[in-house]
């Protein structure tokens, strides 16, 4: 952050205010741990901070300290309107632009009291009155340990906060192994775990906590994946029916699309998953190396986000969505 901003925050947060906290719609790891990473420091700064997410989060997050206090739109949106009317300042965690919020944004936008931008996608919109935006970082949990740093409050740093910034870096890093996690990241990581994060236990929470009904989704997605050697690329899908079928909830179909780049030759892979209450398909994608998924996807299937992830949708069906990639990548150099 400029030395400017940096001043213009402290001055904003000099005073006690309603401080509301907005991850993106579908909120993943790195958007739950840095919105609840901000929210208990504000609180420790006399602040009266709330999370309010567009939609509900992932069950295997629900562990995070203060989860319960999650304000959720789809559930009650005209209270929570209400209470985003009162908030005297914003800040948008983990996205950069509002539509990234869903219908929320209908709210957001109208709203009088300042924005403060902190993320780490491409091309930020310019609705924030203060953007710490920058690709560099693998996750906005990282970014909100500088944040935190930046303003000289590392001491309030503690349990908590160590607990929910450890979750989203190693979300958003896949484990350490993306290629944006630096010496920086694991000098950061040895910090929160000599703070009080549990390095043995966090992980285990997120990853060892599966349902036999989505062990069972897991294991249709592999039947249905498809791998083209030719083109260094995968996929896999999931319909609607399958869904139903193996009683998916929110956060089952996490980490599927990367099983594809666990095979040996494998560059690219996509997973497509059909919703028919939202009438589209969501699209997964990952890639290893130089291959720019952001792109691919902000070209083709109305998305974006990383070089190396992203995601899309598309509006046509299952049939013709895999029929459109599979054109695509018979064309493409990966």
């Amino acid at each position: 952050m400029k030395h400017e901003e940096i001043q213009l925050v402290t001055q904003w947060l000099s005073t006690p205010k309603k401080i509301a906290i907005i991850p993106h719609r579908s909120p993943d790891g790195d958007a739950m741990g840095s919105t609840l990473a901000l929210y208990h420091f504000l609180l420790k700064l006399g602040h009266e901070p709330m999370v309010v997410a567009p939609n509900e989060f992932p069950d295997f997050l629900a562990w995070l300290p203060a989860s319960n206090q999650v304000l959720i739109y789809e559930k009650d949106k005209e209270n929570v309107s209400g209470v985003l009317q009162q908030a005297e300042l914003l800040f948008a965690l983990d996205f950069n632009a509002l539509h990234r919020t869903g219908e929320m944004e209908q709210v957001l936008s109208k709203l009088i009291a300042p924005f403060i931008m902190i993320d780490h996608h491409q091309s930020p919109d310019t609705f924030a009155a203060v953007t710490y935006s920058d690709t560099s970082f693998g996750s906005t949990c990282e970014m909100i340990y500088n944040f935190i740093v930046a303003l000289g409050k590392k001491a309030l740093i503690d349990k908590d906060i160590a607990t929910c910034i450890y979750t989203g870096i190693l979300t958003d890093s896949g484990s350490f192994r993306f290629p944006k996690t630096t010496g920086t990241t694991h000098r950061i990581i040895a910090d929160l775990i000599d703070l009080g994060a549990e390095n043995t236990n966090i992980p285990a929470l997120l990853f060892d906590n599966n349902s036999y009904h989505s062990l069972q989704l897991l294991g249709r997605a592999l039947t249905n994946m498809k791998v083209f050697p030719e083109y260094k690329t995968s996929y896999t899908t999931l319909t609607q029916q399958e869904l139903d079928t193996f009683h998916y909830v929110k956060g089952d179909t996490e980490g599927i699309v990367n099983y594809g780049l666990s095979i040996k030759g494998i560059q690219f892979a996509a997973i497509f998953i059909e919703h028919k209450d939202e009438n589209i398909i969501k699209i997964s994608f990952r890639s290893q190396g130089d291959f720019d998924v952001n792109q691919f996807a902000r070209e083709h299937f109305n998305g974006g986000g990383h070089i190396n992830a992203a995601g899309g949708k598309s509006y046509q069906s299952m049939k013709e969505t895999v029929t459109k990639f599979e054109k695509l990548i018979a064309q493409i150099k990966i």
